[in-house]
């Protein structure tokens, strides 16, 4: 019997390492994102400082290892054997809920996770033993779980949201009205006033509140602290300020930079020594278990069902070496892991100050939003001075392009919005640390760069709609997370419970199953990407520029389109659904390339001088022939699979092996169209113009026939239909490329040599 527990102690210290590195690579975007959105410093820079706080974090997390224990049950109702269920069945549908939506590429809330994973797994085992005792009914439940403090968080997560929208955009919004956008070129004082008071925030809520654990700081410095608020922070801004001003003036230093380097550290900090429990927080209250009941076995010999776990409701202060190694975990985590270094881009884009393809499609709820908040602010705006309205205005009005930097290139958001998500989100989440309030930093850190953006403007009419779109999905998902996490608890608990150790050893090597098998997957993608087999955005400023930038695509769009092709008539031939359902979606992925390019023309325009307008006729009318292109390739692949989705009649033998004779046709055409991209040998495009003619009349033909055999001896209006669709949109196609290859015939010109914006990068 002891054996058992000694066998789930050690399948809990694994799932603690395992949810650790999992963790880190859910939240790694919260500490990471602003720093690296910002570019303020070089990522290995980032990297050393996360690393740090990281680190210190988790030496100061001891407190809040008392929510694991005693934050959402009433430990005492229950005994030794259930308490072990309980944190079993909580590690192991966290960490593979937390690992499918890594593979996903989707950040959740670990905190939201933990919480209602234990809420699921102990009112699974408070219904088992109240359904066991005939005195009790369900209304009894609030015997076993502790509600005014699992209210209590969940009030706390669910406000966090609210909270750390409405701080982040009103500190956003004083923050710009004093700097600008053009904050470089303020007086230094601007920048000292605003370091310090970043840093008075950082360094108290940071030092005072978020360590206040840690020995290191004195009990007398806490005291003094505490009881004199106001004057310590006065001292402290006065300090920060004239440290800042003495680093902008002599020693040239950007305030701002130091700022967010600062601030990566705090909320590096805040995070470590909020969310450490999420992972280890559980594993160490069931060793805190096992001591308590083993001491009471070795005396009594008290069976692991007569042992109460009153103990549990004591604090009990957790072991620095065991901190100590789950600081090293995660910072070999956040060096280490793809999955960390691949989960920023969803808050980076929602917050970018600069018009990027959206990722989220707007729906009835987000354009309801948007529609509604513009009323307001017109009504808003009808009230406030005009002089009030031009000076801040003027101080949201944003700094010119540099129009020889690719926007890829371009930092996400200034410094200024950097700094500010960074102050508050640490302030924020190092608050509710102070208060033992295991607050999601998901949430607080992503809600605060969403206020930071609405308030500096950011979501303007051009993407309001698909910003808060993406919001309300992000929102949705972790309230999904939350239902997910609760459901899966509960289920699991109640399989441990009646399963026993048959039931514990099985669902232990699934977990290994599947956290290797979606490692491996999640390795091989990472492989599988080819970058050749992405359309690129064109840079250039002259039309001789723009035809050997776009070759490239040209070269690309022809080869997955003669592929897409064939398989298209291939699956027709062979019947084969999944081949066609496989061929669907290239064709779609290709297609929303060309759209993103075409999104793209606004920027290209924009960055070319008055002499190159020709150079934009060009882009513009290739762009137009590509997405006929892929518009034919559409529709031949879909009516292809709707045709065999549908159970509907083979097409004929003669049918077939025309449609392979107008494939191998195409395929020497766009064989010979790759090659001269490939080559930049674009005076061969005049040889196969001339076959133009030759093609057209080769799918004429194969019209004609069919025309033929449906007055003689077709019988079937599907396969007619579809064959007559087949033979018409390949004509659209051939003439598509025809007239791409003419315009690229009637522009190049050999004697001119292309000339390309410089997009060196910068040191």
């Amino acid at each position: 019997m002891e054996n058992l527990y000694l066998y789930m102690l050690a399948a809990l210290a694994f799932l603690a390492i395992a949810d650790l590195v999992v963790g880190v690579s859910n939240d790694a975007v919260n500490f990471l994102n602003s720093a690296i959105g910002s570019k303020a410093v070089s990522f290995k820079t980032i990297m050393i400082v996360a690393s740090i706080g990281v680190a210190v974090g988790a030496m100061t997390s001891s407190g809040m290892m008392e929510v694991a224990r005693k934050g959402i049950f009433n430990p005492g109702e229950f005994m030794f054997d259930e308490i072990m269920v309980i944190f079993m069945a909580v590690m192991l549908t966290d960490i593979l809920l937390l690992d499918f939506f890594n593979t996903l590429g989707l950040p959740t809330s670990t905190t939201v996770s933990i919480v209602f994973e234990l809420l699921g797994a102990s009112v699974a085992l408070s219904v088992i033993k109240i359904y066991g005792d005939a005195n009790q009914t369900l209304l009894d439940l609030g015997n076993y779980i502790n509600n005014s403090k699992a209210i209590e968080i969940i009030l706390g997560i669910l406000l966090s949201v609210v909270v750390a929208f409405t701080i982040g955009a009103i500190v956003q919004y004083l923050s710009r009205i004093l700097l600008s956008f053009k904050f470089q070129e303020k007086p230094a004082w601007y920048g000292a006033i605003f370091s310090g008071v970043a840093l008075s925030a950082i360094m108290y809520f940071i030092l005072i509140k978020g360590l206040k654990n840690a020995t290191f700081i004195s009990s007398d410095i806490l005291e003094f602290a505490n009881t004199n608020l106001y004057a310590t922070l006065s001292i402290s801004f006065v300090f920060w300020t004239l440290l800042s001003l003495a680093v902008t003036v002599l020693l040239k230093i950007n305030i701002y930079k130091l700022i967010i380097i600062v601030g990566t550290f705090a909320l590096a900090v805040a995070f470590a020594g909020n969310d450490l429990v999420n992972f280890i927080g559980v594993p160490i209250a069931a060793f805190n278990s096992y001591e308590s009941w083993h001491e009471a076995y070795l005396a009594f010999g008290t069976l692991p069902s007569e042992f109460g776990m009153q103990s549990l409701a004591q604090k009990v202060p957790t072991q620095p070496y065991l901190l100590l190694l789950a600081g090293v975990v995660m910072v070999l985590t956040l060096w280490f892991s793809s999955k960390a270094k691949a989960v920023v881009k969803t808050s980076v884009d929602l917050s970018r100050q600069d018009e990027v393809k959206e990722r989220f499609e707007p729906n009835f709820l987000s354009r309801t939003i948007v529609r509604y908040t513009i009323e307001l602010s017109k009504s808003i705006n009808h009230i406030l001075p005009d002089s009030f309205k031009k000076t801040t205005d003027k101080q949201f009005t944003k700094p010119e392009k540099d129009p020889l930097i690719k926007a890829a290139d371009l930092p996400a958001f200034d410094l200024v919005r950097a700094a500010v998500n960074l102050m508050v989100a640490s302030v924020l989440i190092s608050i509710a640390t102070s208060m033992k309030l295991p607050l999601s930093t998901t949430y607080v850190t992503f809600m605060v760069a969403m206020g930071t953006s609405l308030a500096d403007r950011a979501w303007g009419s051009e993407s309001a709609v698909y910003r808060v779109a993406g919001v309300l999905n992000v929102i949705g998902g972790w309230f999904f997370t939350a239902f997910s996490a609760f459901v899966a608890a509960f289920i699991m608990a109640c399989v441990l419970y009646y399963g026993g150790g048959f039931a514990l050893m099985g669902l232990f090597i699934l977990a290994i199953v599947l956290l290797t098998r979606n490692y491996i997957t999640h390795k091989n993608k990472a492989k599988k990407i080819d970058i050749e087999d992405e359309l690129e955005r064109t840079e250039s400023s002259s039309v001789q520029g723009v035809i050997h930038e776009s070759a490239k695509n040209i070269s690309n769009v022809v080869k997955r389109g003669n592929r897409i092709y064939t398989n298209a008539i291939s699956g027709l031939a062979k019947q084969d659904l999944l081949e066609l359902k496989k061929n669907k979606k290239q064709v779609a992925k290709l297609s929303a390339e060309v759209d993103d390019l075409r999104d793209n023309i606004f920027y290209f325009i924009k960055n070319l001088d008055e002499s190159s307008v020709g150079a934009s006729n060009f882009y513009i009318n290739i762009l137009g022939y590509l997405q006929d292109m892929t518009q034919s390739l559409e529709y031949i692949s879909k009516v292809s699979h709707k045709h065999i989705n549908n159970n509907h009649k083979k097409l004929k033998f003669s049918q077939i092996k025309e449609l392979k004779e107008v494939d191998d046709v195409l395929e020497v055409l766009f064989a010979d169209i790759k090659s001269a991209f490939d080559s930049r040998s674009f005076e061969q495009i005049g040889t196969i113009l001339s076959q133009r003619n030759t093609n057209f009349d080769l799918v004429t033909s194969k019209i004609a026939k069919q025309v033929e055999r449906t007055r003689t001896e077709e019988s079937s209006p599907k396969n007619t239909t579809l064959y007559f669709g087949l033979l018409l949109e390949t004509k659209d196609l051939i003439n598509a490329t025809m007239n791409l290859l003419q315009e690229y015939h009637n522009s190049h010109d050999s004697s001119v040599e292309p000339a390309t914006i410089n997009t060196e990068e910068e040191e």
